[in-house]
Formats: structure tokens, C-alpha cells, sequence
């Protein structure tokens, strides 16, 4: 997807990852797709078909990149956030475990207590529920504030509260910490592209076994519809945002590169530059946190186009798409706050995932699903944290409900453990219910 202009391919730019946001939020809120709900029909129903669609949907995404990397077609060394770890001076990468760990079970909590994670949020938004904008505003702050997408703060809360400390809970590695590097890093002649593709085609052969074994879901439209639809619409964003070159002189030069490294000479002061262009215009999929961190920033600074970035178009785009599904199928509903404590949880919720989706470099979609089709270590591990953390929360607030006062937190905490075969059936608190 070559241009003449900077204008022709940052307007194409604009409308490819705009259409692909509004045909996801219609995806999700027409099939019903909720991580959450996924968690919450497997724990309190033992029902799997929206597990199974998440499985889906993250193996799409993968089994389509590692083909389309392997051959070249783009290249996820580099990402917005660099889910495969990104070099340092002395070329040792880093595995954050630690901010892996903690953020996966922080956002596990809030989007169970908050009704939702991160792009549930954005459907129920588009869906006239107004708890979920309260919800979206908390989010967005913290974000903006953890991150400082525009590079307007002196330090952002990520390096002044969290940093010091995290880094102590981090791995240097040799290789980039995604499965086909490591692979490769045990031989001397071992290519990572090759390894993922091989890893990639098992592991998505293996997964999608087990997705359609069952019957109950083959014979779901709704569910599959959602994990391919989903799935591809991830790999596109991951296509466009790589492939959008300009022709300079025969050179075919990449969207980000040419703002900054060619602006001062092709554009000169005449048209507003994107902000941070260097980190916002890199190759990246679909995730919802610091999108709406940079959400925040584009409407603290009036809706400039300077400011108009993936983030934006994806928050924007997923909103739009469920507001017009919810008209089409007339299911536009006004929500707001039952009682003073579902306001509570929600606040609490969204303070959790504010926060705990930036420190695990991304939510439900980014990281189980856009991370994990890169193979990288990290987002399986956030995966595996926020499923822990949102079944862990509804295991307890269960508990809490049926024995009410008698079921103070420390009894439902250990029986919830007690469940998860986290501990020994002789500490139960609790009868099993």
C-alpha cells in the first residue's frame, strides 16, 4: 500500500483502522464476545463456548501472522508495546515478569468488579450503558497519566510509583522473549521466523482441536463468528499499520519513518506533525487501555488531528460500531447505577484495570489475543493472570452472596482457593456450594 503523499497514505491510514474498529464493535456486540463473560460462564456454569471463542479468536490471529511474517509480508520485531521485548544498550532484552504477573491479576479484578474489561467497556458505551463511561473516564485518566502517550509529563506514574521496584522482578534475555526466538536461541543456525511458524502451526492446529471438538459449539454461529471475525480483524490492523509506505523518489518509505526522519524535509512546518509519531505510528494491533489514555490526551488537547493516533480510531471506531449495531438490532438500552455499591465496585474496577492494564502491556485483547498472536511469552502469561485474578474475584463475591455475613473476605478468599486447588481441601472455610 504505497503512496505519493503523506496525506493520501495517513487518510488511508485513518479510514482502514477507523472501518476495521467500527466492523469489531459491531462483531462483539452482535456475538455477545465478553472476556469476562467468558471467565464467568466457565466458573459459575462450567459453560465453555465463549472460552472457546476467545481461544478462536487469538488462534485466527496467529496462525495468520506467523504464516504472513514468514513470508515476509510484515515484521513484528518491533510493536506498540513491544510484546517481544525490545534491546537494550548491550543487546539483552527484557521479561518483565513481574508487571506481567501483577497487571494480569490487577485487571483480572477490576473488569470483573467494573462489569467488563477494557473493549466491553467500549461496546457497553455504544450500547448506552452510562456506568460504563464513568468506568471508561477512570480508565482513560490513569492511563494517560501511567503512560503519557503524547510525551507531555516530566515522568509519568508507570516510572515514579512502579519502575523502581518492578524492575526488580525482571528477566535479561539473550533473544526476544517470544517463543520462536527462544526456540532459535538453543541453535546456533536456528532462524525465530522459521520457529514461529512451525511453533505457531502446532500450537494452532493443537488449539483449534480443541475449540471444535466440542459440539455444543460447532454449533454456535455466534461464537465462531466472533473468534475468526475477531481474529482477522486483528491481523488486519497488524497488515495495514505495518504495510502504508509513501514513494519517495522510487523509495518506498514506511508511515513512521517518514514523519520522523523525512518531515523537516518533505513537510516542513506546514502541516502539524502527529504527536510522538516515533512510538504511536509503530506497528500495532488492536488493545484498549493506554488507547484510552491516548483518548484522554486527544480530547484534553480539543480533538487536534495531530493527536489522531491508532489508539484513538480503535476507542472511537469500537464505540461507533456498537452504537450502530444496537440501533440495528434495537437492543439501545440507558444503564446507570443500581445501588451506591455497584457505583463502588465499578470505581474500584476501573481504577484496577487502569492500572493493571498498563502494567501487563495490555488487556483481554491486547495481550490474550494481539499479544498472543506473536507467540510472545509475556501475553500468555497476562492471559493466565487475568483469569486467575477475574475467577478469583467471582469465586469470592459468590461465597460472599450465599453466606452473607458469615462469609467474611478472609473465609471466601481460602475457600475460593480451596476451589482452585490452590490449597488443601482441609483449609476450607466454607461449605462448597
Amino acid at each position: 500500500m504505497t503512496f505519493s503523499d503523506f496525506a493520501s497514505a495517513h487518510s488511508f491510514y485513518i479510514w482502514s483502522i477507523l472501518i476495521l474498529s467500527v466492523v469489531l464493535g459491531m462483531v462483539v456486540n452482535k456475538t455477545n464476545f465478553c472476556t469476562m463473560g467468558a471467565v464467568s460462564d466457565l466458573v459459575n456454569m462450567g459453560d465453555k463456548g465463549r472460552l472457546r471463542a476467545w481461544i478462536l479468536s487469538a488462534t485466527v490471529a496467529l496462525i495468520g501472522v506467523t504464516i504472513l511474517e514468514y513470508f515476509k509480508v510484515f515484521d513484528l520485531t518491533s510493536t506498540l508495546p513491544p510484546y517481544r521485548g525490545g534491546a537494550n544498550q548491550d543487546l539483552l532484552y527484557a521479561f518483565p515478569w513481574g508487571r506481567f504477573v501483577l497487571g494480569g491479576i490487577l485487571f483480572g479484578i477490576g473488569m470483573t468488579l467494573g462489569s467488563g474489561c477494557g473493549n466491553k467497556t467500549l461496546i457497553r458505551i455504544g450500547g448506552g450503558n452510562i456506568k460504563s463511561i464513568f468506568v471508561f473516564v477512570i480508565i482513560a485518566v490513569i492511563a494517560y497519566f501511567m503512560v503519557d502517550p503524547f510525551k507531555e509529563l516530566e515522568a509519568n506514574w508507570y516510572q515514579t510509583l512502579f519502575q523502581p521496584w518492578l524492575d526488580e522482578a525482571t528477566i535479561m534475555m539473550k533473544t526476544q522473549s517470544d517463543l520462536g526466538s527462544i526456540a532459535a536461541g538453543f541453535s546456533e543456525n536456528g532462524s525465530a521466523t522459521t520457529m514461529r511458524l512451525i511453533i505457531g502451526l502446532i500450537v494452532g492446529l493443537i488449539a483449534l482441536f480443541i475449540v471444535f471438538r466440542a459440539a455444543d459449539f460447532r454449533s454456535s454461529f455466534d461464537n465462531i463468528f466472533a473468534g475468526v471475525a475477531i481474529g482477522l480483524i486483528v491481523l488486519a490492523a497488524w497488515y495495514v499499520t505495518a504495510n502504508v509506505t509513501i514513494d519517495l523518489d522510487g523509495e518506498n518509505v514506511g508511515i513512521r519513518n517518514f514523519v520522523t526522519e523525512q518531515w523537516e524535509i518533505e513537510m516542513g512546518d506546514d502541516v502539524p506533525k502527529p504527536k510522538n509519531a516515533a512510538t504511536n505510528l509503530t506497528t500495532t494491533s488492536y488493545t484498549f487501555i493506554s488507547p484510552m489514555g491516548q483518548a484522554a490526551g486527544y480530547a484534553k488537547e480539543g480533538l487536534s488531528k495531530s493527536y489522531l493516533s491508532f489508539g484513538v480510531l480503535a476507542v472511537l471506531g469500537v464505540i461507533l460500531g456498537s452504537f450502530l449495531w444496537s440501533l440495528i438490532s434495537r437492543s439501545f438500552r440507558i444503564e446507570w447505577f443500581v445501588s451506591v455499591k455497584d457505583f463502588v465496585y465499578h470505581a474500584i474496577g476501573g481504577v484496577l484495570m487502569g492500572f493493571g492494564g498498563v502494567l501487563g502491556l495490555g488487556c483481554t485483547v491486547g495481550q490474550a489475543i494481539t499479544g498472543v498472536s506473536t507467540l510472545a511469552l509475556g501475553s500468555f502469561l497476562v492471559f493466565i493472570s487475568i483469569v486467575f485474578g477475574s475467577a478469583l474475584t467471582m469465586k469470592i463475591q459468590y461465597y460472599k452472596l450465599v453466606y452473607e455475613d458469615e462469609a467474611t473476605f478472609f473465609k471466601a478468599f481460602i475457600t475460593a482457593l480451596v476451589d482452585m486447588k490452590l490449597l488443601p481441601g482441609g483449609l476450607r472455610q466454607l461449605d462448597a456450594v
